[in-house]
């Protein structure tokens, strides 16, 4: 059966691309920082499919090697999906607290990158990557600086281990502007029942995940659509 690792997978994007790959019968290792989400989620996915959870921090190099040696040997998949938002509202980079940007560099990009590295010499043939980017890494939003500009760099980190393994799939996905979380987290106080639900990315994620697709950065909102076109 196939294999992915999925973190950030409790709620939100990450919880609704593990139901859908549970549901096709993939093999999954996921993970959160919060312990009893992530329980309740392994519940539900582990009624489909056979599914190890690891609660801890992407940043923990322990952690990341915790999640590789569960997972097992090949791994198909690996969706880098925690992510970061930095402080709520978010500030003007003048007075960004640099510690804080840190930490979203930390978790948004450093995290993922060391993730692929101990995943790659595990990678089966033709293996995916994808990295859960945004619509800020190509948009300059004020306010957006800290959280846009790490996605930028994941972005382009992806699009070099793209250029530097040709024998696998890495896509930056940009699933757009979801009711999750942490886009209510971007926006306090305010009403996001507007945007659409998590589920509407997965077909495109799917897509992406079942490596029908070149390498690069892909707008993912209901099916898959290379970024920069309409």
């Amino acid at each position: 059966m196939p294999n992915a690792i999925i973190t950030g997978a409790s709620r939100g994007l990450g919880l609704a691309l593990a139901r859908a790959l549970a549901a096709d019968g993939w093999r999954l290792t996921i993970d959160a920082r919060t312990a009893a989400d992530l329980e309740r989620a392994a519940r539900e996915l582990g009624r489909a499919a056979e599914v190890v959870a690891l609660a801890g921090d992407v940043t923990d190099p322990a952690h990341r090697q915790a999640l590789v040696s569960a997972a097992g040997d090949p791994i198909d998949l690996l969706v880098n999906n925690a992510s970061v938002l930095g402080p709520s509202p978010q500030p003007p980079l003048a007075t960004y607290p640099l510690d804080v940007l840190e930490r979203v560099y930390a978790v948004n990009v450093l995290a993922p990158l060391a993730l692929s590295q101990l995943v790659l010499p595990r990678a089966a043939a033709g293996a995916v990557i994808i990295n859960i980017s945004s619509d800020a890494a190509v948009e300059a939003y004020p306010g957006w600086g800290g959280y846009g500009s790490s996605k930028a760099a994941l972005d382009h980190v992806s699009a070099t281990l793209a250029a530097e393994r040709p024998d696998l799939h890495v896509y930056a996905a940009d699933p757009g502007d979801l009711r999750t979380r942490l886009h209510q987290e971007a926006f306090p106080g305010e009403d996001i029942s507007d945007r659409p639900l998590p589920e509407t990315a997965v077909p495109g994620l799917l897509a992406l995940a079942r490596g029908e697709h070149p390498s690069g950065r892909y707008r993912v909102p209901v099916a898959v659509a290379p970024a920069g076109v309409a």
